[in-house]
């Protein structure tokens, strides 16, 4: 039997129907019928069994992903990055140790690698019930840390693709200590994400301790080799912050949820959800100097609840900015988000 997504495949919708039902307590049953099509093809598509199971693997480890995280929806989280054999006695240790103190204290949770070195400091200042660890299978050094070993919010991944999705996708700020080539690879997928617009923009904050000049050194790079050659604009260096102290990123982070709530596109128009509506002369500043990353004859409105954001009744009290977004001018976003926040 050719099997299809949509509903013409007779006996064998059928039978998912059946199922679907007989299981009880599923969400979205469109989506989980085809989920099990999807299934069905491959197995009847691919003789490899190795794909088949890299298909189910992942299934199974972003379903506990979702799992795990689903409770605290409501809880911003920080995912911090950083090496793992950063010593006890270093002084990035120390800052970090104290960033997750802070990130508790300001009502964040955090997100680690699980780990030691960095990953332990944040943990260890933020505490157990404060903490997530999103740990990866590693022949050597990637163990969990004691905070996080043994915690219900700890996960261990098989492949590296699913916990970045899980660094990123329930990230509301990501911050980036020195580390090595998985720290760096952090660092470029996360700005990857945000300047392509694959993921809403969020506060990217590099730390250097003090009398480190690591992140300053990858700043040269970028700006004497990426812009000075035009494989960046100027409004990309918007997408991240450097700082020199943890209270400097706490700082930072608050800031960029002053008045910004969250985002999302509605027919095709970029709508801004607020805890606050702008000043008038900050909207019309807005407008004014803004234009360039709006569609022809594109505008910046103020309003209320869009009506395809229905499904979200839990915010449908907060004030809107509607924009005729260009989707590509990501830097400029963030440079607009910034200046919605500092009349805040």
């Amino acid at each position: 039997m050719k099997l299809r997504f949509h509903a013409s495949n007779g006996p064998a919708d059928n039978a998912i129907a059946d199922l679907i039902q007989m299981v009880g307590g599923i969400k979205s049953p469109e989506l989980i019928r085809e989920m099990i099509i999807a299934a069905l093809k491959a197995g009847q598509e691919d003789d490899d069994k190795a794909d088949l199971k890299l298909m189910n693997t992942t299934l199974k480890e972003m379903r506990f992903t979702s799992k795990i995280f689903g409770p605290y929806s409501a809880v911003k989280k920080v995912t911090v990055f950083g090496s793992a054999r950063t010593r006890s006695d270093a002084p990035a240790y120390r800052m970090a140790f104290r960033l997750g103190e802070q990130l508790r204290e300001a009502g964040y949770m955090v997100i680690t690698g699980g780990g030691p070195g960095i990953m332990q400091a944040v943990n260890e200042g933020a505490g157990a019930e404060h903490s997530f660890g999103v740990n990866i299978r590693l022949p050597f050094e990637q163990k969990s840390n004691p905070v996080i070993h043994g915690n219900p919010r700890s996960i261990t991944y098989k492949y590296f693709f699913n916990r970045k999705v899980a660094f990123l996708k329930e990230a509301h700020a990501v911050a980036l200590f020195p580390g090595g080539f998985g720290t760096l690879d952090e660092a470029m997928e996360t700005l990857t994400l945000v300047q392509t617009g694959k993921r809403d923009p969020i506060p990217l904050i590099l730390i250097d301790p003090p009398g480190c000049a690591y992140w300053s050194h990858w700043l040269e790079f970028l700006n004497g080799k990426l812009m000075a050659e035009g494989y960046i604009h100027p409004e990309d260096f918007s997408l991240f912050e450097r700082v020199e102290s943890s209270e400097e990123a706490v700082r930072r982070i608050d800031h960029f949820y002053r008045r910004f709530h969250s985002l999302r596109y509605v027919e095709e128009k970029l709508v801004i959800r607020m805890n606050q509506p702008p000043e008038p002369a900050t909207l019309e500043k807005i407008r004014g100097e803004f234009g360039d990353i709006l569609l022809p004859d594109g505008a910046i409105t103020l309003s209320t609840q869009l009506p395809g954001e229905v499904n979200e009744q839990e915010i449908a009290h907060l004030p809107r900015l509607v924009i005729d977004f260009n989707r590509k001018s990501f830097g400029r976003l963030r440079q607009l988000i910034d200046m919605m926040n500092d009349d805040a």
